[in-house]
């Protein structure tokens, strides 16, 4: 474990976007596994192998370059670049990582109407990631090396995708919805009587 972990940062100097990519699209993937666990659901690893299809062909690919070109565009680590940098991520990036999630999810599950899902729980799940995903850019521009900000986008992505793929399989894209089976089964879990 120890010669991984050490390999680990010559290999992101070496070959930073394919190793910020499969970082990123493991998170994301281990993120779906996670929210499957705590709906009680049985693993469906079709499901996880989409949301890492989804995450390898686009989101990995797309923010390792938006990050990027947001560097060469607003360098620096200044206050008014990092809020710049933040903003920019929220009003032209975050709307096409949201669109193109819910219409590939779409697209890989064979659904008729792939644009559904996107249209009924996209403004929702906006507004949710202006609740996290400042504060998350906000720390990626002032704090992570640049060779580092697509693996801690990553990161921070394993609890969004662990929402994201909740509101794409059981909910509205609101966390109220999210609460609300987390809440059911916990109240199912102590109503069942201990065995025996």
């Amino acid at each position: 474990m120890a010669s991984w972990w050490r390999a680990l940062p010559r290999a992101a100097r070496r070959y930073p976007w394919p190793t910020n990519v499969l970082l990123y699209t493991a998170l994301y993937s281990a993120g779906d596994a996670l929210q499957q666990r705590l709906r009680g659901c049985p693993a469906d690893w079709r499901q996880t192998q989409h949301v890492a299809t989804v995450a390898v062909t686009f989101h990995a690919n797309f923010n390792y370059v938006w990050l990027r070109l947001l560097e060469r565009a607003l360098p620096g680590r200044a206050p008014r670049a990092v809020l710049a940098k933040v903003l920019c991520d929220q009003v032209l990036a975050a709307p096409v990582a949201v669109s193109a999630f819910y219409s590939g999810m779409s697209i890989l599950q064979g659904k008729e109407d792939i644009f559904l899902d996107l249209k009924q729980k996209f403004w929702n799940t906006y507004k949710i990631g202006l609740m996290y995903w400042p504060f998350v850019q906000l720390t990626n521009f002032s704090l992570v090396p640049i060779p580092w900000r697509t693996a801690y986008t990553g990161l921070c992505g394993f609890l969004w995708a662990t929402f994201l793929c909740f509101s794409q399989q059981a909910g509205d894209g609101t966390l109220k919805s999210a609460f609300t089976i987390l809440l059911r089964k916990e109240a199912n879990i102590i109503e069942k009587p201990p065995e025996k």
